[in-house]
């Protein structure tokens, strides 16, 4: 009786702890994962849950329509560009409506937006809308009054039926505004402060695969006329960090570098030190529904180091470090909370993700768990040179999960950098990272020489005054024995 007692008893306290304390995979309808050396799906502790879902009725601003972008400044406050409306909603840091802009004044009369696809705030909060189908970025004020236009750009590198169709914007500290605009191949268009066209930014260079190469070869005139050029792909979003690096993402099946990080010059340079350049999927099917490579159509920079792409293609978020490596990705498609339609835009908000469901019209907000809160610490910690504080939050990370080998890398390179050689290449070896392994042998392999230098050098001196004492000794023996036979 006493057993069946105590039975229950446990029973019940196993049920209120499970209750009390949901795991993060019962609160996902989605697993998250990340890629191995051997190109596996790694599954991983969820890095997010879904917190709540915000809609224009729950604003109480009325239904979205179609909502196109979405824009959280760095201290909290939200615009929505509900496009199918034609309005921009600015919401405070607690989720309450500021204010509607649905019009400005232009020239003493009122004027309105037209499918607009991009908004940009800034620092000073002036709002940047790529107005697509009106041909021109509105500049307004955080009120939403009307600073200037930018439309209709002119330049000889531009042709004569040039058409200026806006998709993204942003713009960098010294006021330049970057444009992604439909029809671009030649690059991201920059403008000056003024809105002068300044000319292009990351042009995005495309070659022929060596099938597409022979055939072009084998074919004839008429047929090689007949077929595809081979032009640039077009950019699909663009973000922009604390030191002025653009961040951009095109869509294009033939490439590996669909995300580019642009410097001032405009050149690429985004780190790809992982087993496999960021690009968000690597394996796929090839053929059926939701096959073949991600499709990135928005990104957003974390901080740290780290950026989140957007596949609208399969619903995922995929996160990286500065060193290019996929730290984890998650999502997916359904109805339930935490799972997508029509995604079209990522944003942060503190430490809050945030996706832009264009199909649902709703705004999903994201939590991060345990785990995820340690990745993104330990990342940051290395990203800013504290590494030995990272090692500790990466043993952490690797008490939840002992399948990650980004914490076996980011703990060897911390050890790597406290010169702890020997350790550096165990945990190199369990995070098969082949390249820093073999810089730790290498150090290790000098360190070993240095310490045993002088060992093998008193060896060595002994071994020759032995051998000098042998052929003394050898002469002497000799000599004798000729005297002696004198």
């Amino acid at each position: 009786m006493r057993l069946q007692k105590a039975i229950v008893l446990a029973a019940i306290l196993s049920m209120l702890a499970a209750l009390a304390a949901p795991t993060a995979s019962a609160a996902t309808p989605y697993e998250a994962y990340t890629y191995n050396f051997y190109e596996e799906s790694v599954p991983l502790p969820a890095p997010y849950v879904p917190e709540q879902a915000v809609t224009g009725q729950s604003l109480g601003v009325g239904s979205f329509n179609q909502p196109n972008d979405l824009f959280i400044t760095e201290d909290g406050f939200i615009y929505i560009l509900d496009s199918g409306n034609a309005r921009i909603i600015a919401l405070d840091r607690q989720w309450r409506v500021l204010r509607t802009i649905d019009h400005f004044e232009l020239d003493g009369a009122e004027n309105k937006f037209a499918n607009p696809s991009g908004i940009f705030v800034s620092e000073e909060k002036e709002i940047y809308v790529a107005d697509t189908d009106k041909g021109r970025v509105v500049i307004l004020t955080n009120e939403g009054e009307l600073i200037r236009i930018v439309d209709n750009p002119q330049s000889e590198i531009l042709p004569p039926d040039f058409k200026f169709v806006p998709l993204k914007v942003t713009a960098d500290k010294a006021g330049r505004i970057f444009v992604v605009a439909r029809g671009m191949y030649e690059g991201i268009m920059q403008f000056d402060e003024t809105g002068q066209f300044m000319g292009y930014v990351g042009t995005i260079k495309v070659t022929a695969n060596p099938a597409d190469r022979l055939w072009r070869a084998l074919a004839t005139d008429a047929q090689q006329a007949q077929m595809q050029l081979f032009i640039p792909t077009e950019f699909a979003s663009v973000d922009i960090d604390r030191k002025g690096f653009v961040y951009a993402t095109t869509i294009d099946i033939n490439s590996t570098e669909t995300i580019k990080r642009l410097n001032p010059s405009g050149q690429d340079v985004l780190k790809r030190f992982g087993e496999y350049s960021p690009r968000g999927d690597i394996r796929y099917r090839m053929l059926g529904n939701n096959s073949g490579p991600s499709k990135l159509v928005d990104i957003k920079v974390l901080g740290g180091g780290m950026y989140v792409a957007l596949d609208s293609l399969r619903a995922r978020l995929f996160t990286y470090n500065d060193e290019g490596e996929l730290l984890y990705a998650f999502g997916g498609r359904g109805t339930q909370l935490g799972v997508f339609n029509t995604p079209v835009a990522v944003e942060r908000v503190a430490d809050r993700l945030v996706v832009l469901d264009r199909g649902k019209n709703n705004i999903v907000v994201f939590q991060p768990t345990r785990f995820g809160e340690l990745v993104t610490a330990a990342t940051t910690e290395h990203y800013n040179g504290n590494t030995d504080q990272s090692v500790g939050i990466w043993r952490e990370v690797l008490r939840l999960n002992s399948n990650f080998d980004i914490a076996y890398r980011g703990i060897g390179r911390s050890l790597l950098m406290q010169k702890k050689n020997k350790e550096a290449m165990a945990y190199f070896k369990l995070g098969m990272d082949r390249k820093y392994y073999s810089t730790a042998f290498k150090r290790y392999r000098r360190e070993v020489m240095q310490e045993q230098f002088g060992n093998a050098m008193t060896t060595l001196m002994v071994l020759l005054f032995a051998f000098v004492a042998y052929r003394i000794a050898r002469k002497v023996r000799v000599r004798r024995s000729e005297r002696r036979e004198a």
